[in-house]
């Protein structure tokens, strides 16, 4: 019953997918961007990591649920999760050595 309620309150939804060559990489995104809340009660994110399908080639997914009043509302905190995503990732690709070459064996 509560998801019915949620439903209504929340009607316009989002699922982000974004996939990361390993686990460690999407668990410090996640990590990273778990920390800022989202700034509207007119929102609610749920930040997860999961493991892919077995027909793709990443190592880990990056999975983020938005739930919001609007359609305007979702875009504005999707919109601002892309930024923070993006400027994690160049950091990553800037401090992390493993980000653009795999570990040697």
């Amino acid at each position: 019953m509560a998801t019915d309620s949620s439903a209504l309150e929340f009607p316009c939804s989002l699922t982000l997918n974004i996939p990361f060559p390993d686990a460690r990489l999407s668990s410090i995104a996640l990590q990273a961007i778990r920390v800022d809340k989202e700034l509207s009660a007119m929102v609610q994110r749920h930040l997860s990591t999961v493991a892919p399908s077995e027909d793709t080639t990443e190592k880990s997914v990056l999975q983020v649920e938005y739930k919001a009043t609007t359609n305007r509302m979702l875009r504005v905190a999707v919109n601002s999760f892309m930024d923070s995503l993006a400027f994690v990732l160049e950091v990553m690709e800037e401090l992390d050595a493993d980000v653009l070459e795999p570990p040697s064996s």
